[in-house]
């Protein structure tokens, strides 16, 4: 490395996408203004060799004053040939006007690719504590010139990821409804989130979870959402298994805070995420279906259907993600060994 100067590589891992993807987009104009137009492009490890991304990276751009590649889910980099290949170039990057980001949703990668990053290029990227997020959606909303009742945020938030890629995405919603100073209300989030909304992961996990209905309806009704879903722009595997572990890791919380036959308190249930009446109905229907052991088993098995997506690409993807629907509504989390009809 040279004295003095560091590669133009960086390693973004966690699960907050949001403030992942503005740090990028910093991380791109400061490079455009460095090095002038830039060549963007966007890989995926589960589907691209590292060695043609380190060829591409070492050959100047034609057309372009430099190169900008963002190689994504880059904790799928295991192979020891890869590792060295990458730690190399890293080493070797000082001067280049070329920029390498390292991106993955896991906490960390291979420990040798993380050492050869410079510590200051490094950064994880955590999710918002639950007693954050109502602050988050009302200054989101006021910078943009808009008021938001309590409950309104509240609704807002049973309905969203915490991710704060997708709440921006489902606030600005709003903004091309009302003219600035509104006060967007309870009834409004039911009008443009509820009632107009597409189907994605958290409408798929209230079919599941809906125990008014037998196993076969539910998962008639569940496989109807996921094609859906899949015809939809939220058709990526990843986006649907995030938000459906999102949703059973809350389960789990749900289970704790009801466990011990003490009814929690209100201040324990907005602490946990918990704000509204309509939020706490549908995990407790949810929790009539999946005790404490099975969400156990069923957040393995996304764990593993996510694992299997991510080195597998797009090749099998529907067959993992009907296979992993009905597991769950008719195996309870079970990966079957045999196909069974539902009862």
């Amino acid at each position: 490395m040279a004295a003095g100067k560091e590669p133009e590589v960086y390693l973004f891992t966690g699960p907050e996408n949001g403030d992942k993807s503005e740090a990028l987009e910093t991380i791109r104009k400061n490079a455009d203004k460095s090095f002038g137009p830039l060549d963007f492009y966007r890989y995926y490890a589960s589907e691209t060799r590292v060695a043609d991304v380190v060829s591409q990276l070492q050959n100047a751009s034609l057309f372009s004053g430099a190169l900008f590649i963002v190689l994504k889910n880059a904790e799928l980099i295991k192979g020891k040939a890869d590792i060295d290949l990458l730690v190399s170039y890293i080493k070797g990057a000082a001067g280049s006007p070329n920029t390498l980001v390292l991106e993955s949703d896991e906490n960390g990668i291979e420990k040798r690719i993380e050492a050869a990053v410079p510590a200051s290029r490094k950064k994880i990227f955590w999710e918002m504590f639950e007693s954050q997020k109502p602050l988050w959606v009302r200054r989101y909303f006021q910078k943009n010139g808009f008021r938001i009742e309590d409950e309104a945020v509240d609704q807002i938030l049973d309905m969203v990821e915490n991710n704060t890629e997708v709440l921006k995405s489902e606030c600005s919603r709003f903004f091309f409804c009302f003219e600035k100073g509104y006060c967007i209300t309870v009834a409004d989030v039911d009008n443009i989130l509820s009632h107009n909304r597409e189907e994605n992961a958290f409408t798929l996990f209230d079919s599941m979870a809906e125990d008014s209905r037998s196993p076969k309806e539910r998962l008639e009704s569940s496989l109807a959402i996921l094609q859906k879903i899949r015809l939809s722009r939220d058709s990526g595997g990843v986006m649907i298994l995030s938000g459906l572990a999102y949703c059973f890791r809350q389960l789990r919380l749900y289970h704790s805070l009801c466990s011990g036959g003490k009814a929690p308190t209100e201040a324990q249930f907005r602490t946990a995420g918990f704000a509204s009446k309509r939020n706490r109905a549908r995990y407790a229907k949810a929790a009539r279906i999946w005790g404490p052991g099975t969400v156990a088993s069923i957040l393995a098995l996304l764990s593993a259907t996510d694992m299997a997506d991510r080195e597998s690409g797009m090749s099998g993807e529907d067959t993992r993600l009907t296979l992993l629907v009905y597991s769950i509504v008719i195996k309870n989390g079970l990966f079957p060994a045999v196909y069974e009809a539902a009862p």
